[in-house]
């Protein structure tokens, strides 16, 4: 095994909850790292809980509670990674290697207040380096931190993609891999569409449109915080050892002018609030009440008043339904709306890629092929990166294949139509 050296380069990895599933797939992790270690002996692994244990902790809270939240909340689901960061501490001894496992606290990852959806505010990288300094793989709790009075906070879902990026940043890695279940990242989800197209390489801007739309390769704060920093992010499965998909700057891919992904989220909801007063201030205490209550909005569309009156509607995730669903009766109370119209049976499809806004037709290309399967559009948002409609979401399925098949058609197999 090769000797740490100090001041040798860094690589971070990540490992998803898919691949840290069972016992068998974490010592074939060690086993993975062993080899890793011939060529990079300054490792740091992040990890995420087992695959479906965060959602057997939800569970198991909602049976306590109705809306399980806050510290305790935090405490309790920060308990997944403890156990996968010690189990692989504990292969990665049984082959021989030096191996520890830390806490968000034992590593100094300090986040601010807001339990559930935390932010890093800084990392002290102390005791990490001085663990690979010792010649040890330093294994560390993904999806958490500490606020500055030492509770734990968590990150929010996908938060270990969070931690693993901030790592990298932070130890100025010279990458940071994100081990997932997929080969890397493609031009939509190969679960929805076995042709799609696997990127050899992507930008980082690119990353964080096709993370943001509902990709699930890679959480769009982790991309933020390597392209900050200029750390490429390599993501790879963790199941066989070829190449996946860099993400990195480089002008050759900025100037790119086409559809990357089809990206689609069904975890979604429709909210619109109805005969709003046409009055300065009224739309500012909708979305200050929104920011209070930690829930995030994906989509803004206010329509034109009519008679003093207008509509507001605003998409966001299914996870904080409950929370404006209590802001909405306060709404009603106080007169901004006349009722607050929560639709939980709706889905995004977006088409992703450099400068969409500067190429004529895409977007044309894309509500023609929607209208040609007779999918009804119900709302639409445009960036210079992405094109998004708000759809139902038991077209979801027909609407991927078909704007897919537009942008990414499959070659004719004219043989077989001769």
């Amino acid at each position: 095994m090769t000797e740490s050296r100090p001041g040798a380069p860094v690589v971070v990895q990540k490992y998803g909850g898919t691949s840290v599933a069972t016992a068998d797939r974490i010592l074939a992790i060690a086993e993975r790292i062993e080899q890793n270690l011939l060529d990079t002996p300054r490792l740091v692994v992040v990890l995420s809980a087992m695959g479906g244990a965060t959602d057997e902790l939800v569970a198991l809270a909602r049976q306590v509670s109705e809306r399980p939240a806050g510290r305790e909340m935090d405490l309790l689901l920060s308990t997944g990674e403890q156990v996968t960061v010690s189990l692989l501490g504990l292969a990665l001894q049984q082959r021989g290697i030096a191996a520890i496992s830390l806490t968000a606290l034992q590593c100094g990852i300090r986040t601010d207040g807001v339990f559930n959806v935390a932010r890093i505010r800084s990392i002290d990288t102390g005791r990490i380096h001085a663990e690979l300094d010792a010649g040890k793989v330093v294994v560390v709790t993904g999806f958490q931190g500490v606020n500055d009075t030492n509770d734990i906070t968590t990150l929010g879902r996908g938060g270990s993609d969070i931690t693993g990026a901030a790592l990298a940043a932070a130890l100025g890695a010279d990458a940071c891999e994100i081990y997932t279940d997929v080969d890397g990242v493609f031009s939509a989800d190969p679960s929805q569409v076995p042709s799609a197209k696997l990127w050899r390489e992507i930008s980082y801007e690119e990353a964080i449109e096709m993370a943001s739309s509902g990709a699930k390769v890679i959480h769009p704060r982790a991309a933020e915080l390597c392209m900050e920093c200029d750390v490429p992010i390599h993501v790879r499965s963790s199941f066989h050892s070829r190449d996946g998909t860099w993400i990195r700057g480089g002008t050759e891919v900025m100037e790119r002018a086409e559809v990357v992904s089809v990206t689609s989220d069904s975890k979604i909801a429709k909210v619109t609030l109805r005969e709003v007063p046409d009055e300065p201030g009224i739309a500012a205490r909708v979305f200050q009440d929104l920011a209070q209550a930690g829930i995030n909005i994906r989509l803004i569309i206010q329509s034109a008043s009519s008679q003093d009156r207008g509509r507001i509607t605003f998409i966001l995730d299914l996870e904080f339904l409950d929370g404006v669903r209590e802001l909405g009766k306060t709404w009603e109370e106080a007169g901004v709306a006349s009722c607050c119209v929560v639709e939980s049976d709706v889905a995004k499809i977006s088409i992703v890629g450099s400068r969409l806004a500067s190429t004529p037709g895409l977007a044309a290309r894309m509500f023609s092929i929607l209208a040609r399967e007779g999918i009804n559009i119900d709302c639409i948002s445009s960036s210079e990166m992405k094109v998004a409609c708000v759809i139902s979401a038991d077209c979801l399925d027909d609407a991927v294949l078909a704007v897919h098949q537009e942008f990414f058609p499959e070659p004719r197999n004219d043989a077989a139509t001769m």
